[in-house]
């Protein structure tokens, strides 16, 4: 991907959204040949000559400097995500030694596997990294999502899952919203590892089979899939609403937990516990009755 290229579309995107009014910028009325803000407001917002930041946008300033880069965030009105990206976006990494070397095969701690098992009786989790690798899961989390370890290891992926399997359209009951926010977590991700093959070659083949994902892709938005609210309709105990949250590990720094729980007394949280008493293995691994995959205990890779 080329970095470059990726901040001046990105830097266009967000001066299109911006109205002229919303930005203090002052607007006699009439046409305008572009959305948004034109360069030159953008300029002046920042602090710097138009020419600058016309060179900016066609990616032929390689170093920009921290305090330029504040004040066209603070320009663009961006938000703390956003202007985190720009920095990544703006700062391209230099190749060093053993740059483009294999990742090492990331590995789940075992207190992190005691951490899921515990939370099995009453949240799904899984433990993703920045491409949304499944890395470990629950038998709660296989239950309610899909049994990852059954998938071929380059599907083991959730939003792979959660763009490409058709099951997941039937789960996902606002299937477009969580969709989007993952291709905006991708963008993300794309930004902060532009050199990380896996990720590239996932990104497309996304863009190749999900007929939305340009559309997506083209507005730039980023986003961490931090947390959010999920109307979900399972195939055994039906519709459920769960709050999804994630937890970054520190002393695991590509390594996140991705929680889901129930308002406590709610329909939900019965019917989680419904589905964790039929997705307790009985042995080395146990069927769920639905036929919603095979529920057991999730190896890292």
């Amino acid at each position: 991907m080329k970095q470059n290229g990726e901040l001046g579309d990105f830097l266009r995107s967000r001066r299109a959204r911006l109205r002229p009014e919303d930005a203090g910028v002052a607007f006699s009325g009439g046409a305008r040949r572009v959305p948004g803000l034109r360069r030159e407001e953008v300029a002046h917002l920042a602090g710097v000559s138009t020419d600058y930041y016309a060179r900016l946008e066609q990616g032929r300033h390689p170093h920009v400097s921290e305090t330029v880069l504040e004040a066209v965030a603070g320009a663009l009105r961006l938000d703390d995500l956003e202007r985190g990206y720009l920095f990544e976006l703006a700062r391209p990494k230099t190749p060093g030694p053993g740059r483009h070397r294999p990742a090492r095969v990331p590995r789940v701690r075992p207190a992190v596997h005691r951490m899921l098992d515990v939370l099995d009786d009453v949240s799904p989790a899984l433990v993703i990294n920045h491409r949304s690798d499944v890395l470990a899961g629950n038998h709660l989390a296989h239950a309610l999502i899909t049994d990852f370890d059954t998938l071929p290891y380059r599907e083991r992926n959730l939003a792979r899952f959660v763009l490409l399997h058709p099951a997941a359209r039937d789960l996902y009951r606002d299937w477009d919203k969580v969709a989007e926010t993952f291709v905006a977590s991708l963008r993300l991700a794309a930004g902060r590892h532009p050199d990380d093959p896996q990720l590239n070659e996932l990104i497309g083949e996304l863009s190749i089979k999900v007929p939305q994902f340009h559309t997506w892709w083209a507005s730039h938005r980023v986003d961490q899939c931090a947390h959010s609210t999920q109307r979900l309709h399972h195939p055994v105990v039906g519709e459920l609403t769960l709050s999804y949250e994630t937890l970054a590990l520190p002393a695991d720094p590509d390594q996140t937990i991705c929680l889901y729980t129930a308002e406590r007394g709610s329909a939900s949280a019965e019917k989680l516990r419904l589905l964790a008493s039929w997705s307790t293995p009985t042995g080395a691994e146990a069927s769920s009755p639905s036929g919603h995959g095979t529920v057991h205990r999730n190896v890292a890779s």
